[in-house]
C-alpha cells in the first residue's frame, strides 16, 4: 500500500532550523525527523512512499537521491565513475519525491497526487509526528468501518504539571500529568479513493473543510492509538526527541506498548 508524506510546509515555528533545510529534514539522533516517520511504517512492511514536497523541495529531491549513498559504501572506479554499492542495511523502499507547490495547503497536495496513486485504499501522515502505532491494527480498523477515511486520533503530550486545590490548600502536585481526555487528530491517516471527491483545490488544508464534510457525512472514523504520540512542532519538541533517543531504541518504534497518560515524557523536560 502507498503511504503519502506530506511534507510541503514552512514549519515557522521551528525558523531556527527551517530558513535552511525543509522541516521534515531538521534531525532528530543524525537523522531527518522524516526518515523516523518512514521507520514507523517501514517496521509493518509498508516501504511504497510518495513525499509531497514543496517549501525548498529541490533540497528534498537532491537529499533522495543521495540517500544511497549516504547510508551505504561504496567503490568507485575514477577513471569511468562507475559506482558499486556495498549496503551496510538492506533498505527496500521505493520513494517518489513530487514538487506539489511551495504554497499548496496539505488537501491540495493530496489532490494533486491524485495521478500517482493507484486505485485503492491508502495512507497520509505528516513528516513530524512520531508514534509507535499499530499500523496493521490501523488499517484493520479501517477496513472494518467501511467508511472513507480513518484519522489516528492521539493524546497530546502533557506541557505542564497539575495542582490540586482544595480552599486554597494545594492536596497535590504532579509534574506533568493530564487528568482528562482529549484526542487530537496526530495524522496516521487511512483514505479510500472517494475522498478525492471533497478536495477541491490548491488553496484548502486537508485538516478542515476536507475532513469536516466527511465527518458530517459519517465517512469519517478514528483509531484511538493510546501509544506514544509526539509532535516536533519547535526546537524544544526537537530536543525532547533526541532525550529520546538516548536510551536505546527510541519509544516510537518499540511497538505493543502503551502509555500510561500519567507518565508520558512531557515536551518541556
Amino acid at each position: 500500500m502507498q503511504t503519502v508524506l506530506l511534507a510541503g510546509g514552512l514549519g515557522s515555528r521551528l525558523s531556527e532550523e527551517t530558513t535552511r533545510i525543509p522541516k521534515p529534514m531538521v534531525e532528530v539522533a543524525g537523522r531527518p525527523i522524516m526518515l523516523h516517520v518512514m521507520d514507523i511504517y517501514s517496521h509493518w512492511g509498508q516501504h511504497d512512499f510518495i513525499v509531497a514536497c514543496g517549501y525548498k523541495c529541490m533540497l528534498m529531491k537532491s537529499f533522495f537521491q543521495n540517500l544511497p549513498l549516504m547510508v551505504n559504501d561504496f567503490t568507485v572506479a575514477l577513471g569511468t565513475g562507475q559506482l558499486h554499492l556495498r549496503p551496510n542495511r538492506v533498505s527496500d523502499w521505493n520513494v517518489s519525491v513530487v514538487d506539489t507547490g511551495e504554497t499548496t495547503m496539505t488537501g491540495g497536495r493530496l489532490l494533486r497526487l491524485r495521478e500517482w496513486l493507484t486505485d485503492g485504499p491508502f495512507m497520509v501522515t505528516y513528516s513530524d509526528g512520531v508514534g509507535n502505532v499499530d499500523i496493521d491494527a490501523l488499517l484493520a480498523f479501517h477496513r472494518s468501518h467501511g467508511g472513507l477515511a480513518t484519522v489516528t486520533a492521539v493524546q497530546p503530550p502533557a506541557r505542564f504539571g497539575n495542582l490540586e486545590i482544595d480552599h486554597g490548600r494545594v492536596t497535590e502536585f504532579t509534574e506533568k500529568v493530564v487528568k482528562y481526555e482529549t484526542w487530537i487528530n496526530g495524522g496516521f491517516f487511512v483514505f479510500e479513493p472517494g475522498v478525492f471527491d471533497y478536495l477541491t483545490g490548491d488553496a484548502e488544508s486537508l485538516e478542515q473543510a476536507p475532513l469536516a464534510r466527511l465527518a458530517r457525512d459519517g465517512q469519517l472514523f478514528a483509531y484511538q492509538h493510546k501509544g506514544f504520540w509526539h509532535p516536533m512542532d519547535t526546537v524544544r519538541d526537537r530536543e525532547q526527541l533526541e532525550r529520546l533517543c538516548l536510551d536505546g531504541t527510541p519509544p516510537w518504534l518499540r511497538f505493543g506498548e502503551e502509555t500510561d497518560v500519567a507518565h508520558r515524557p512531557a515536551i518541556y523536560a
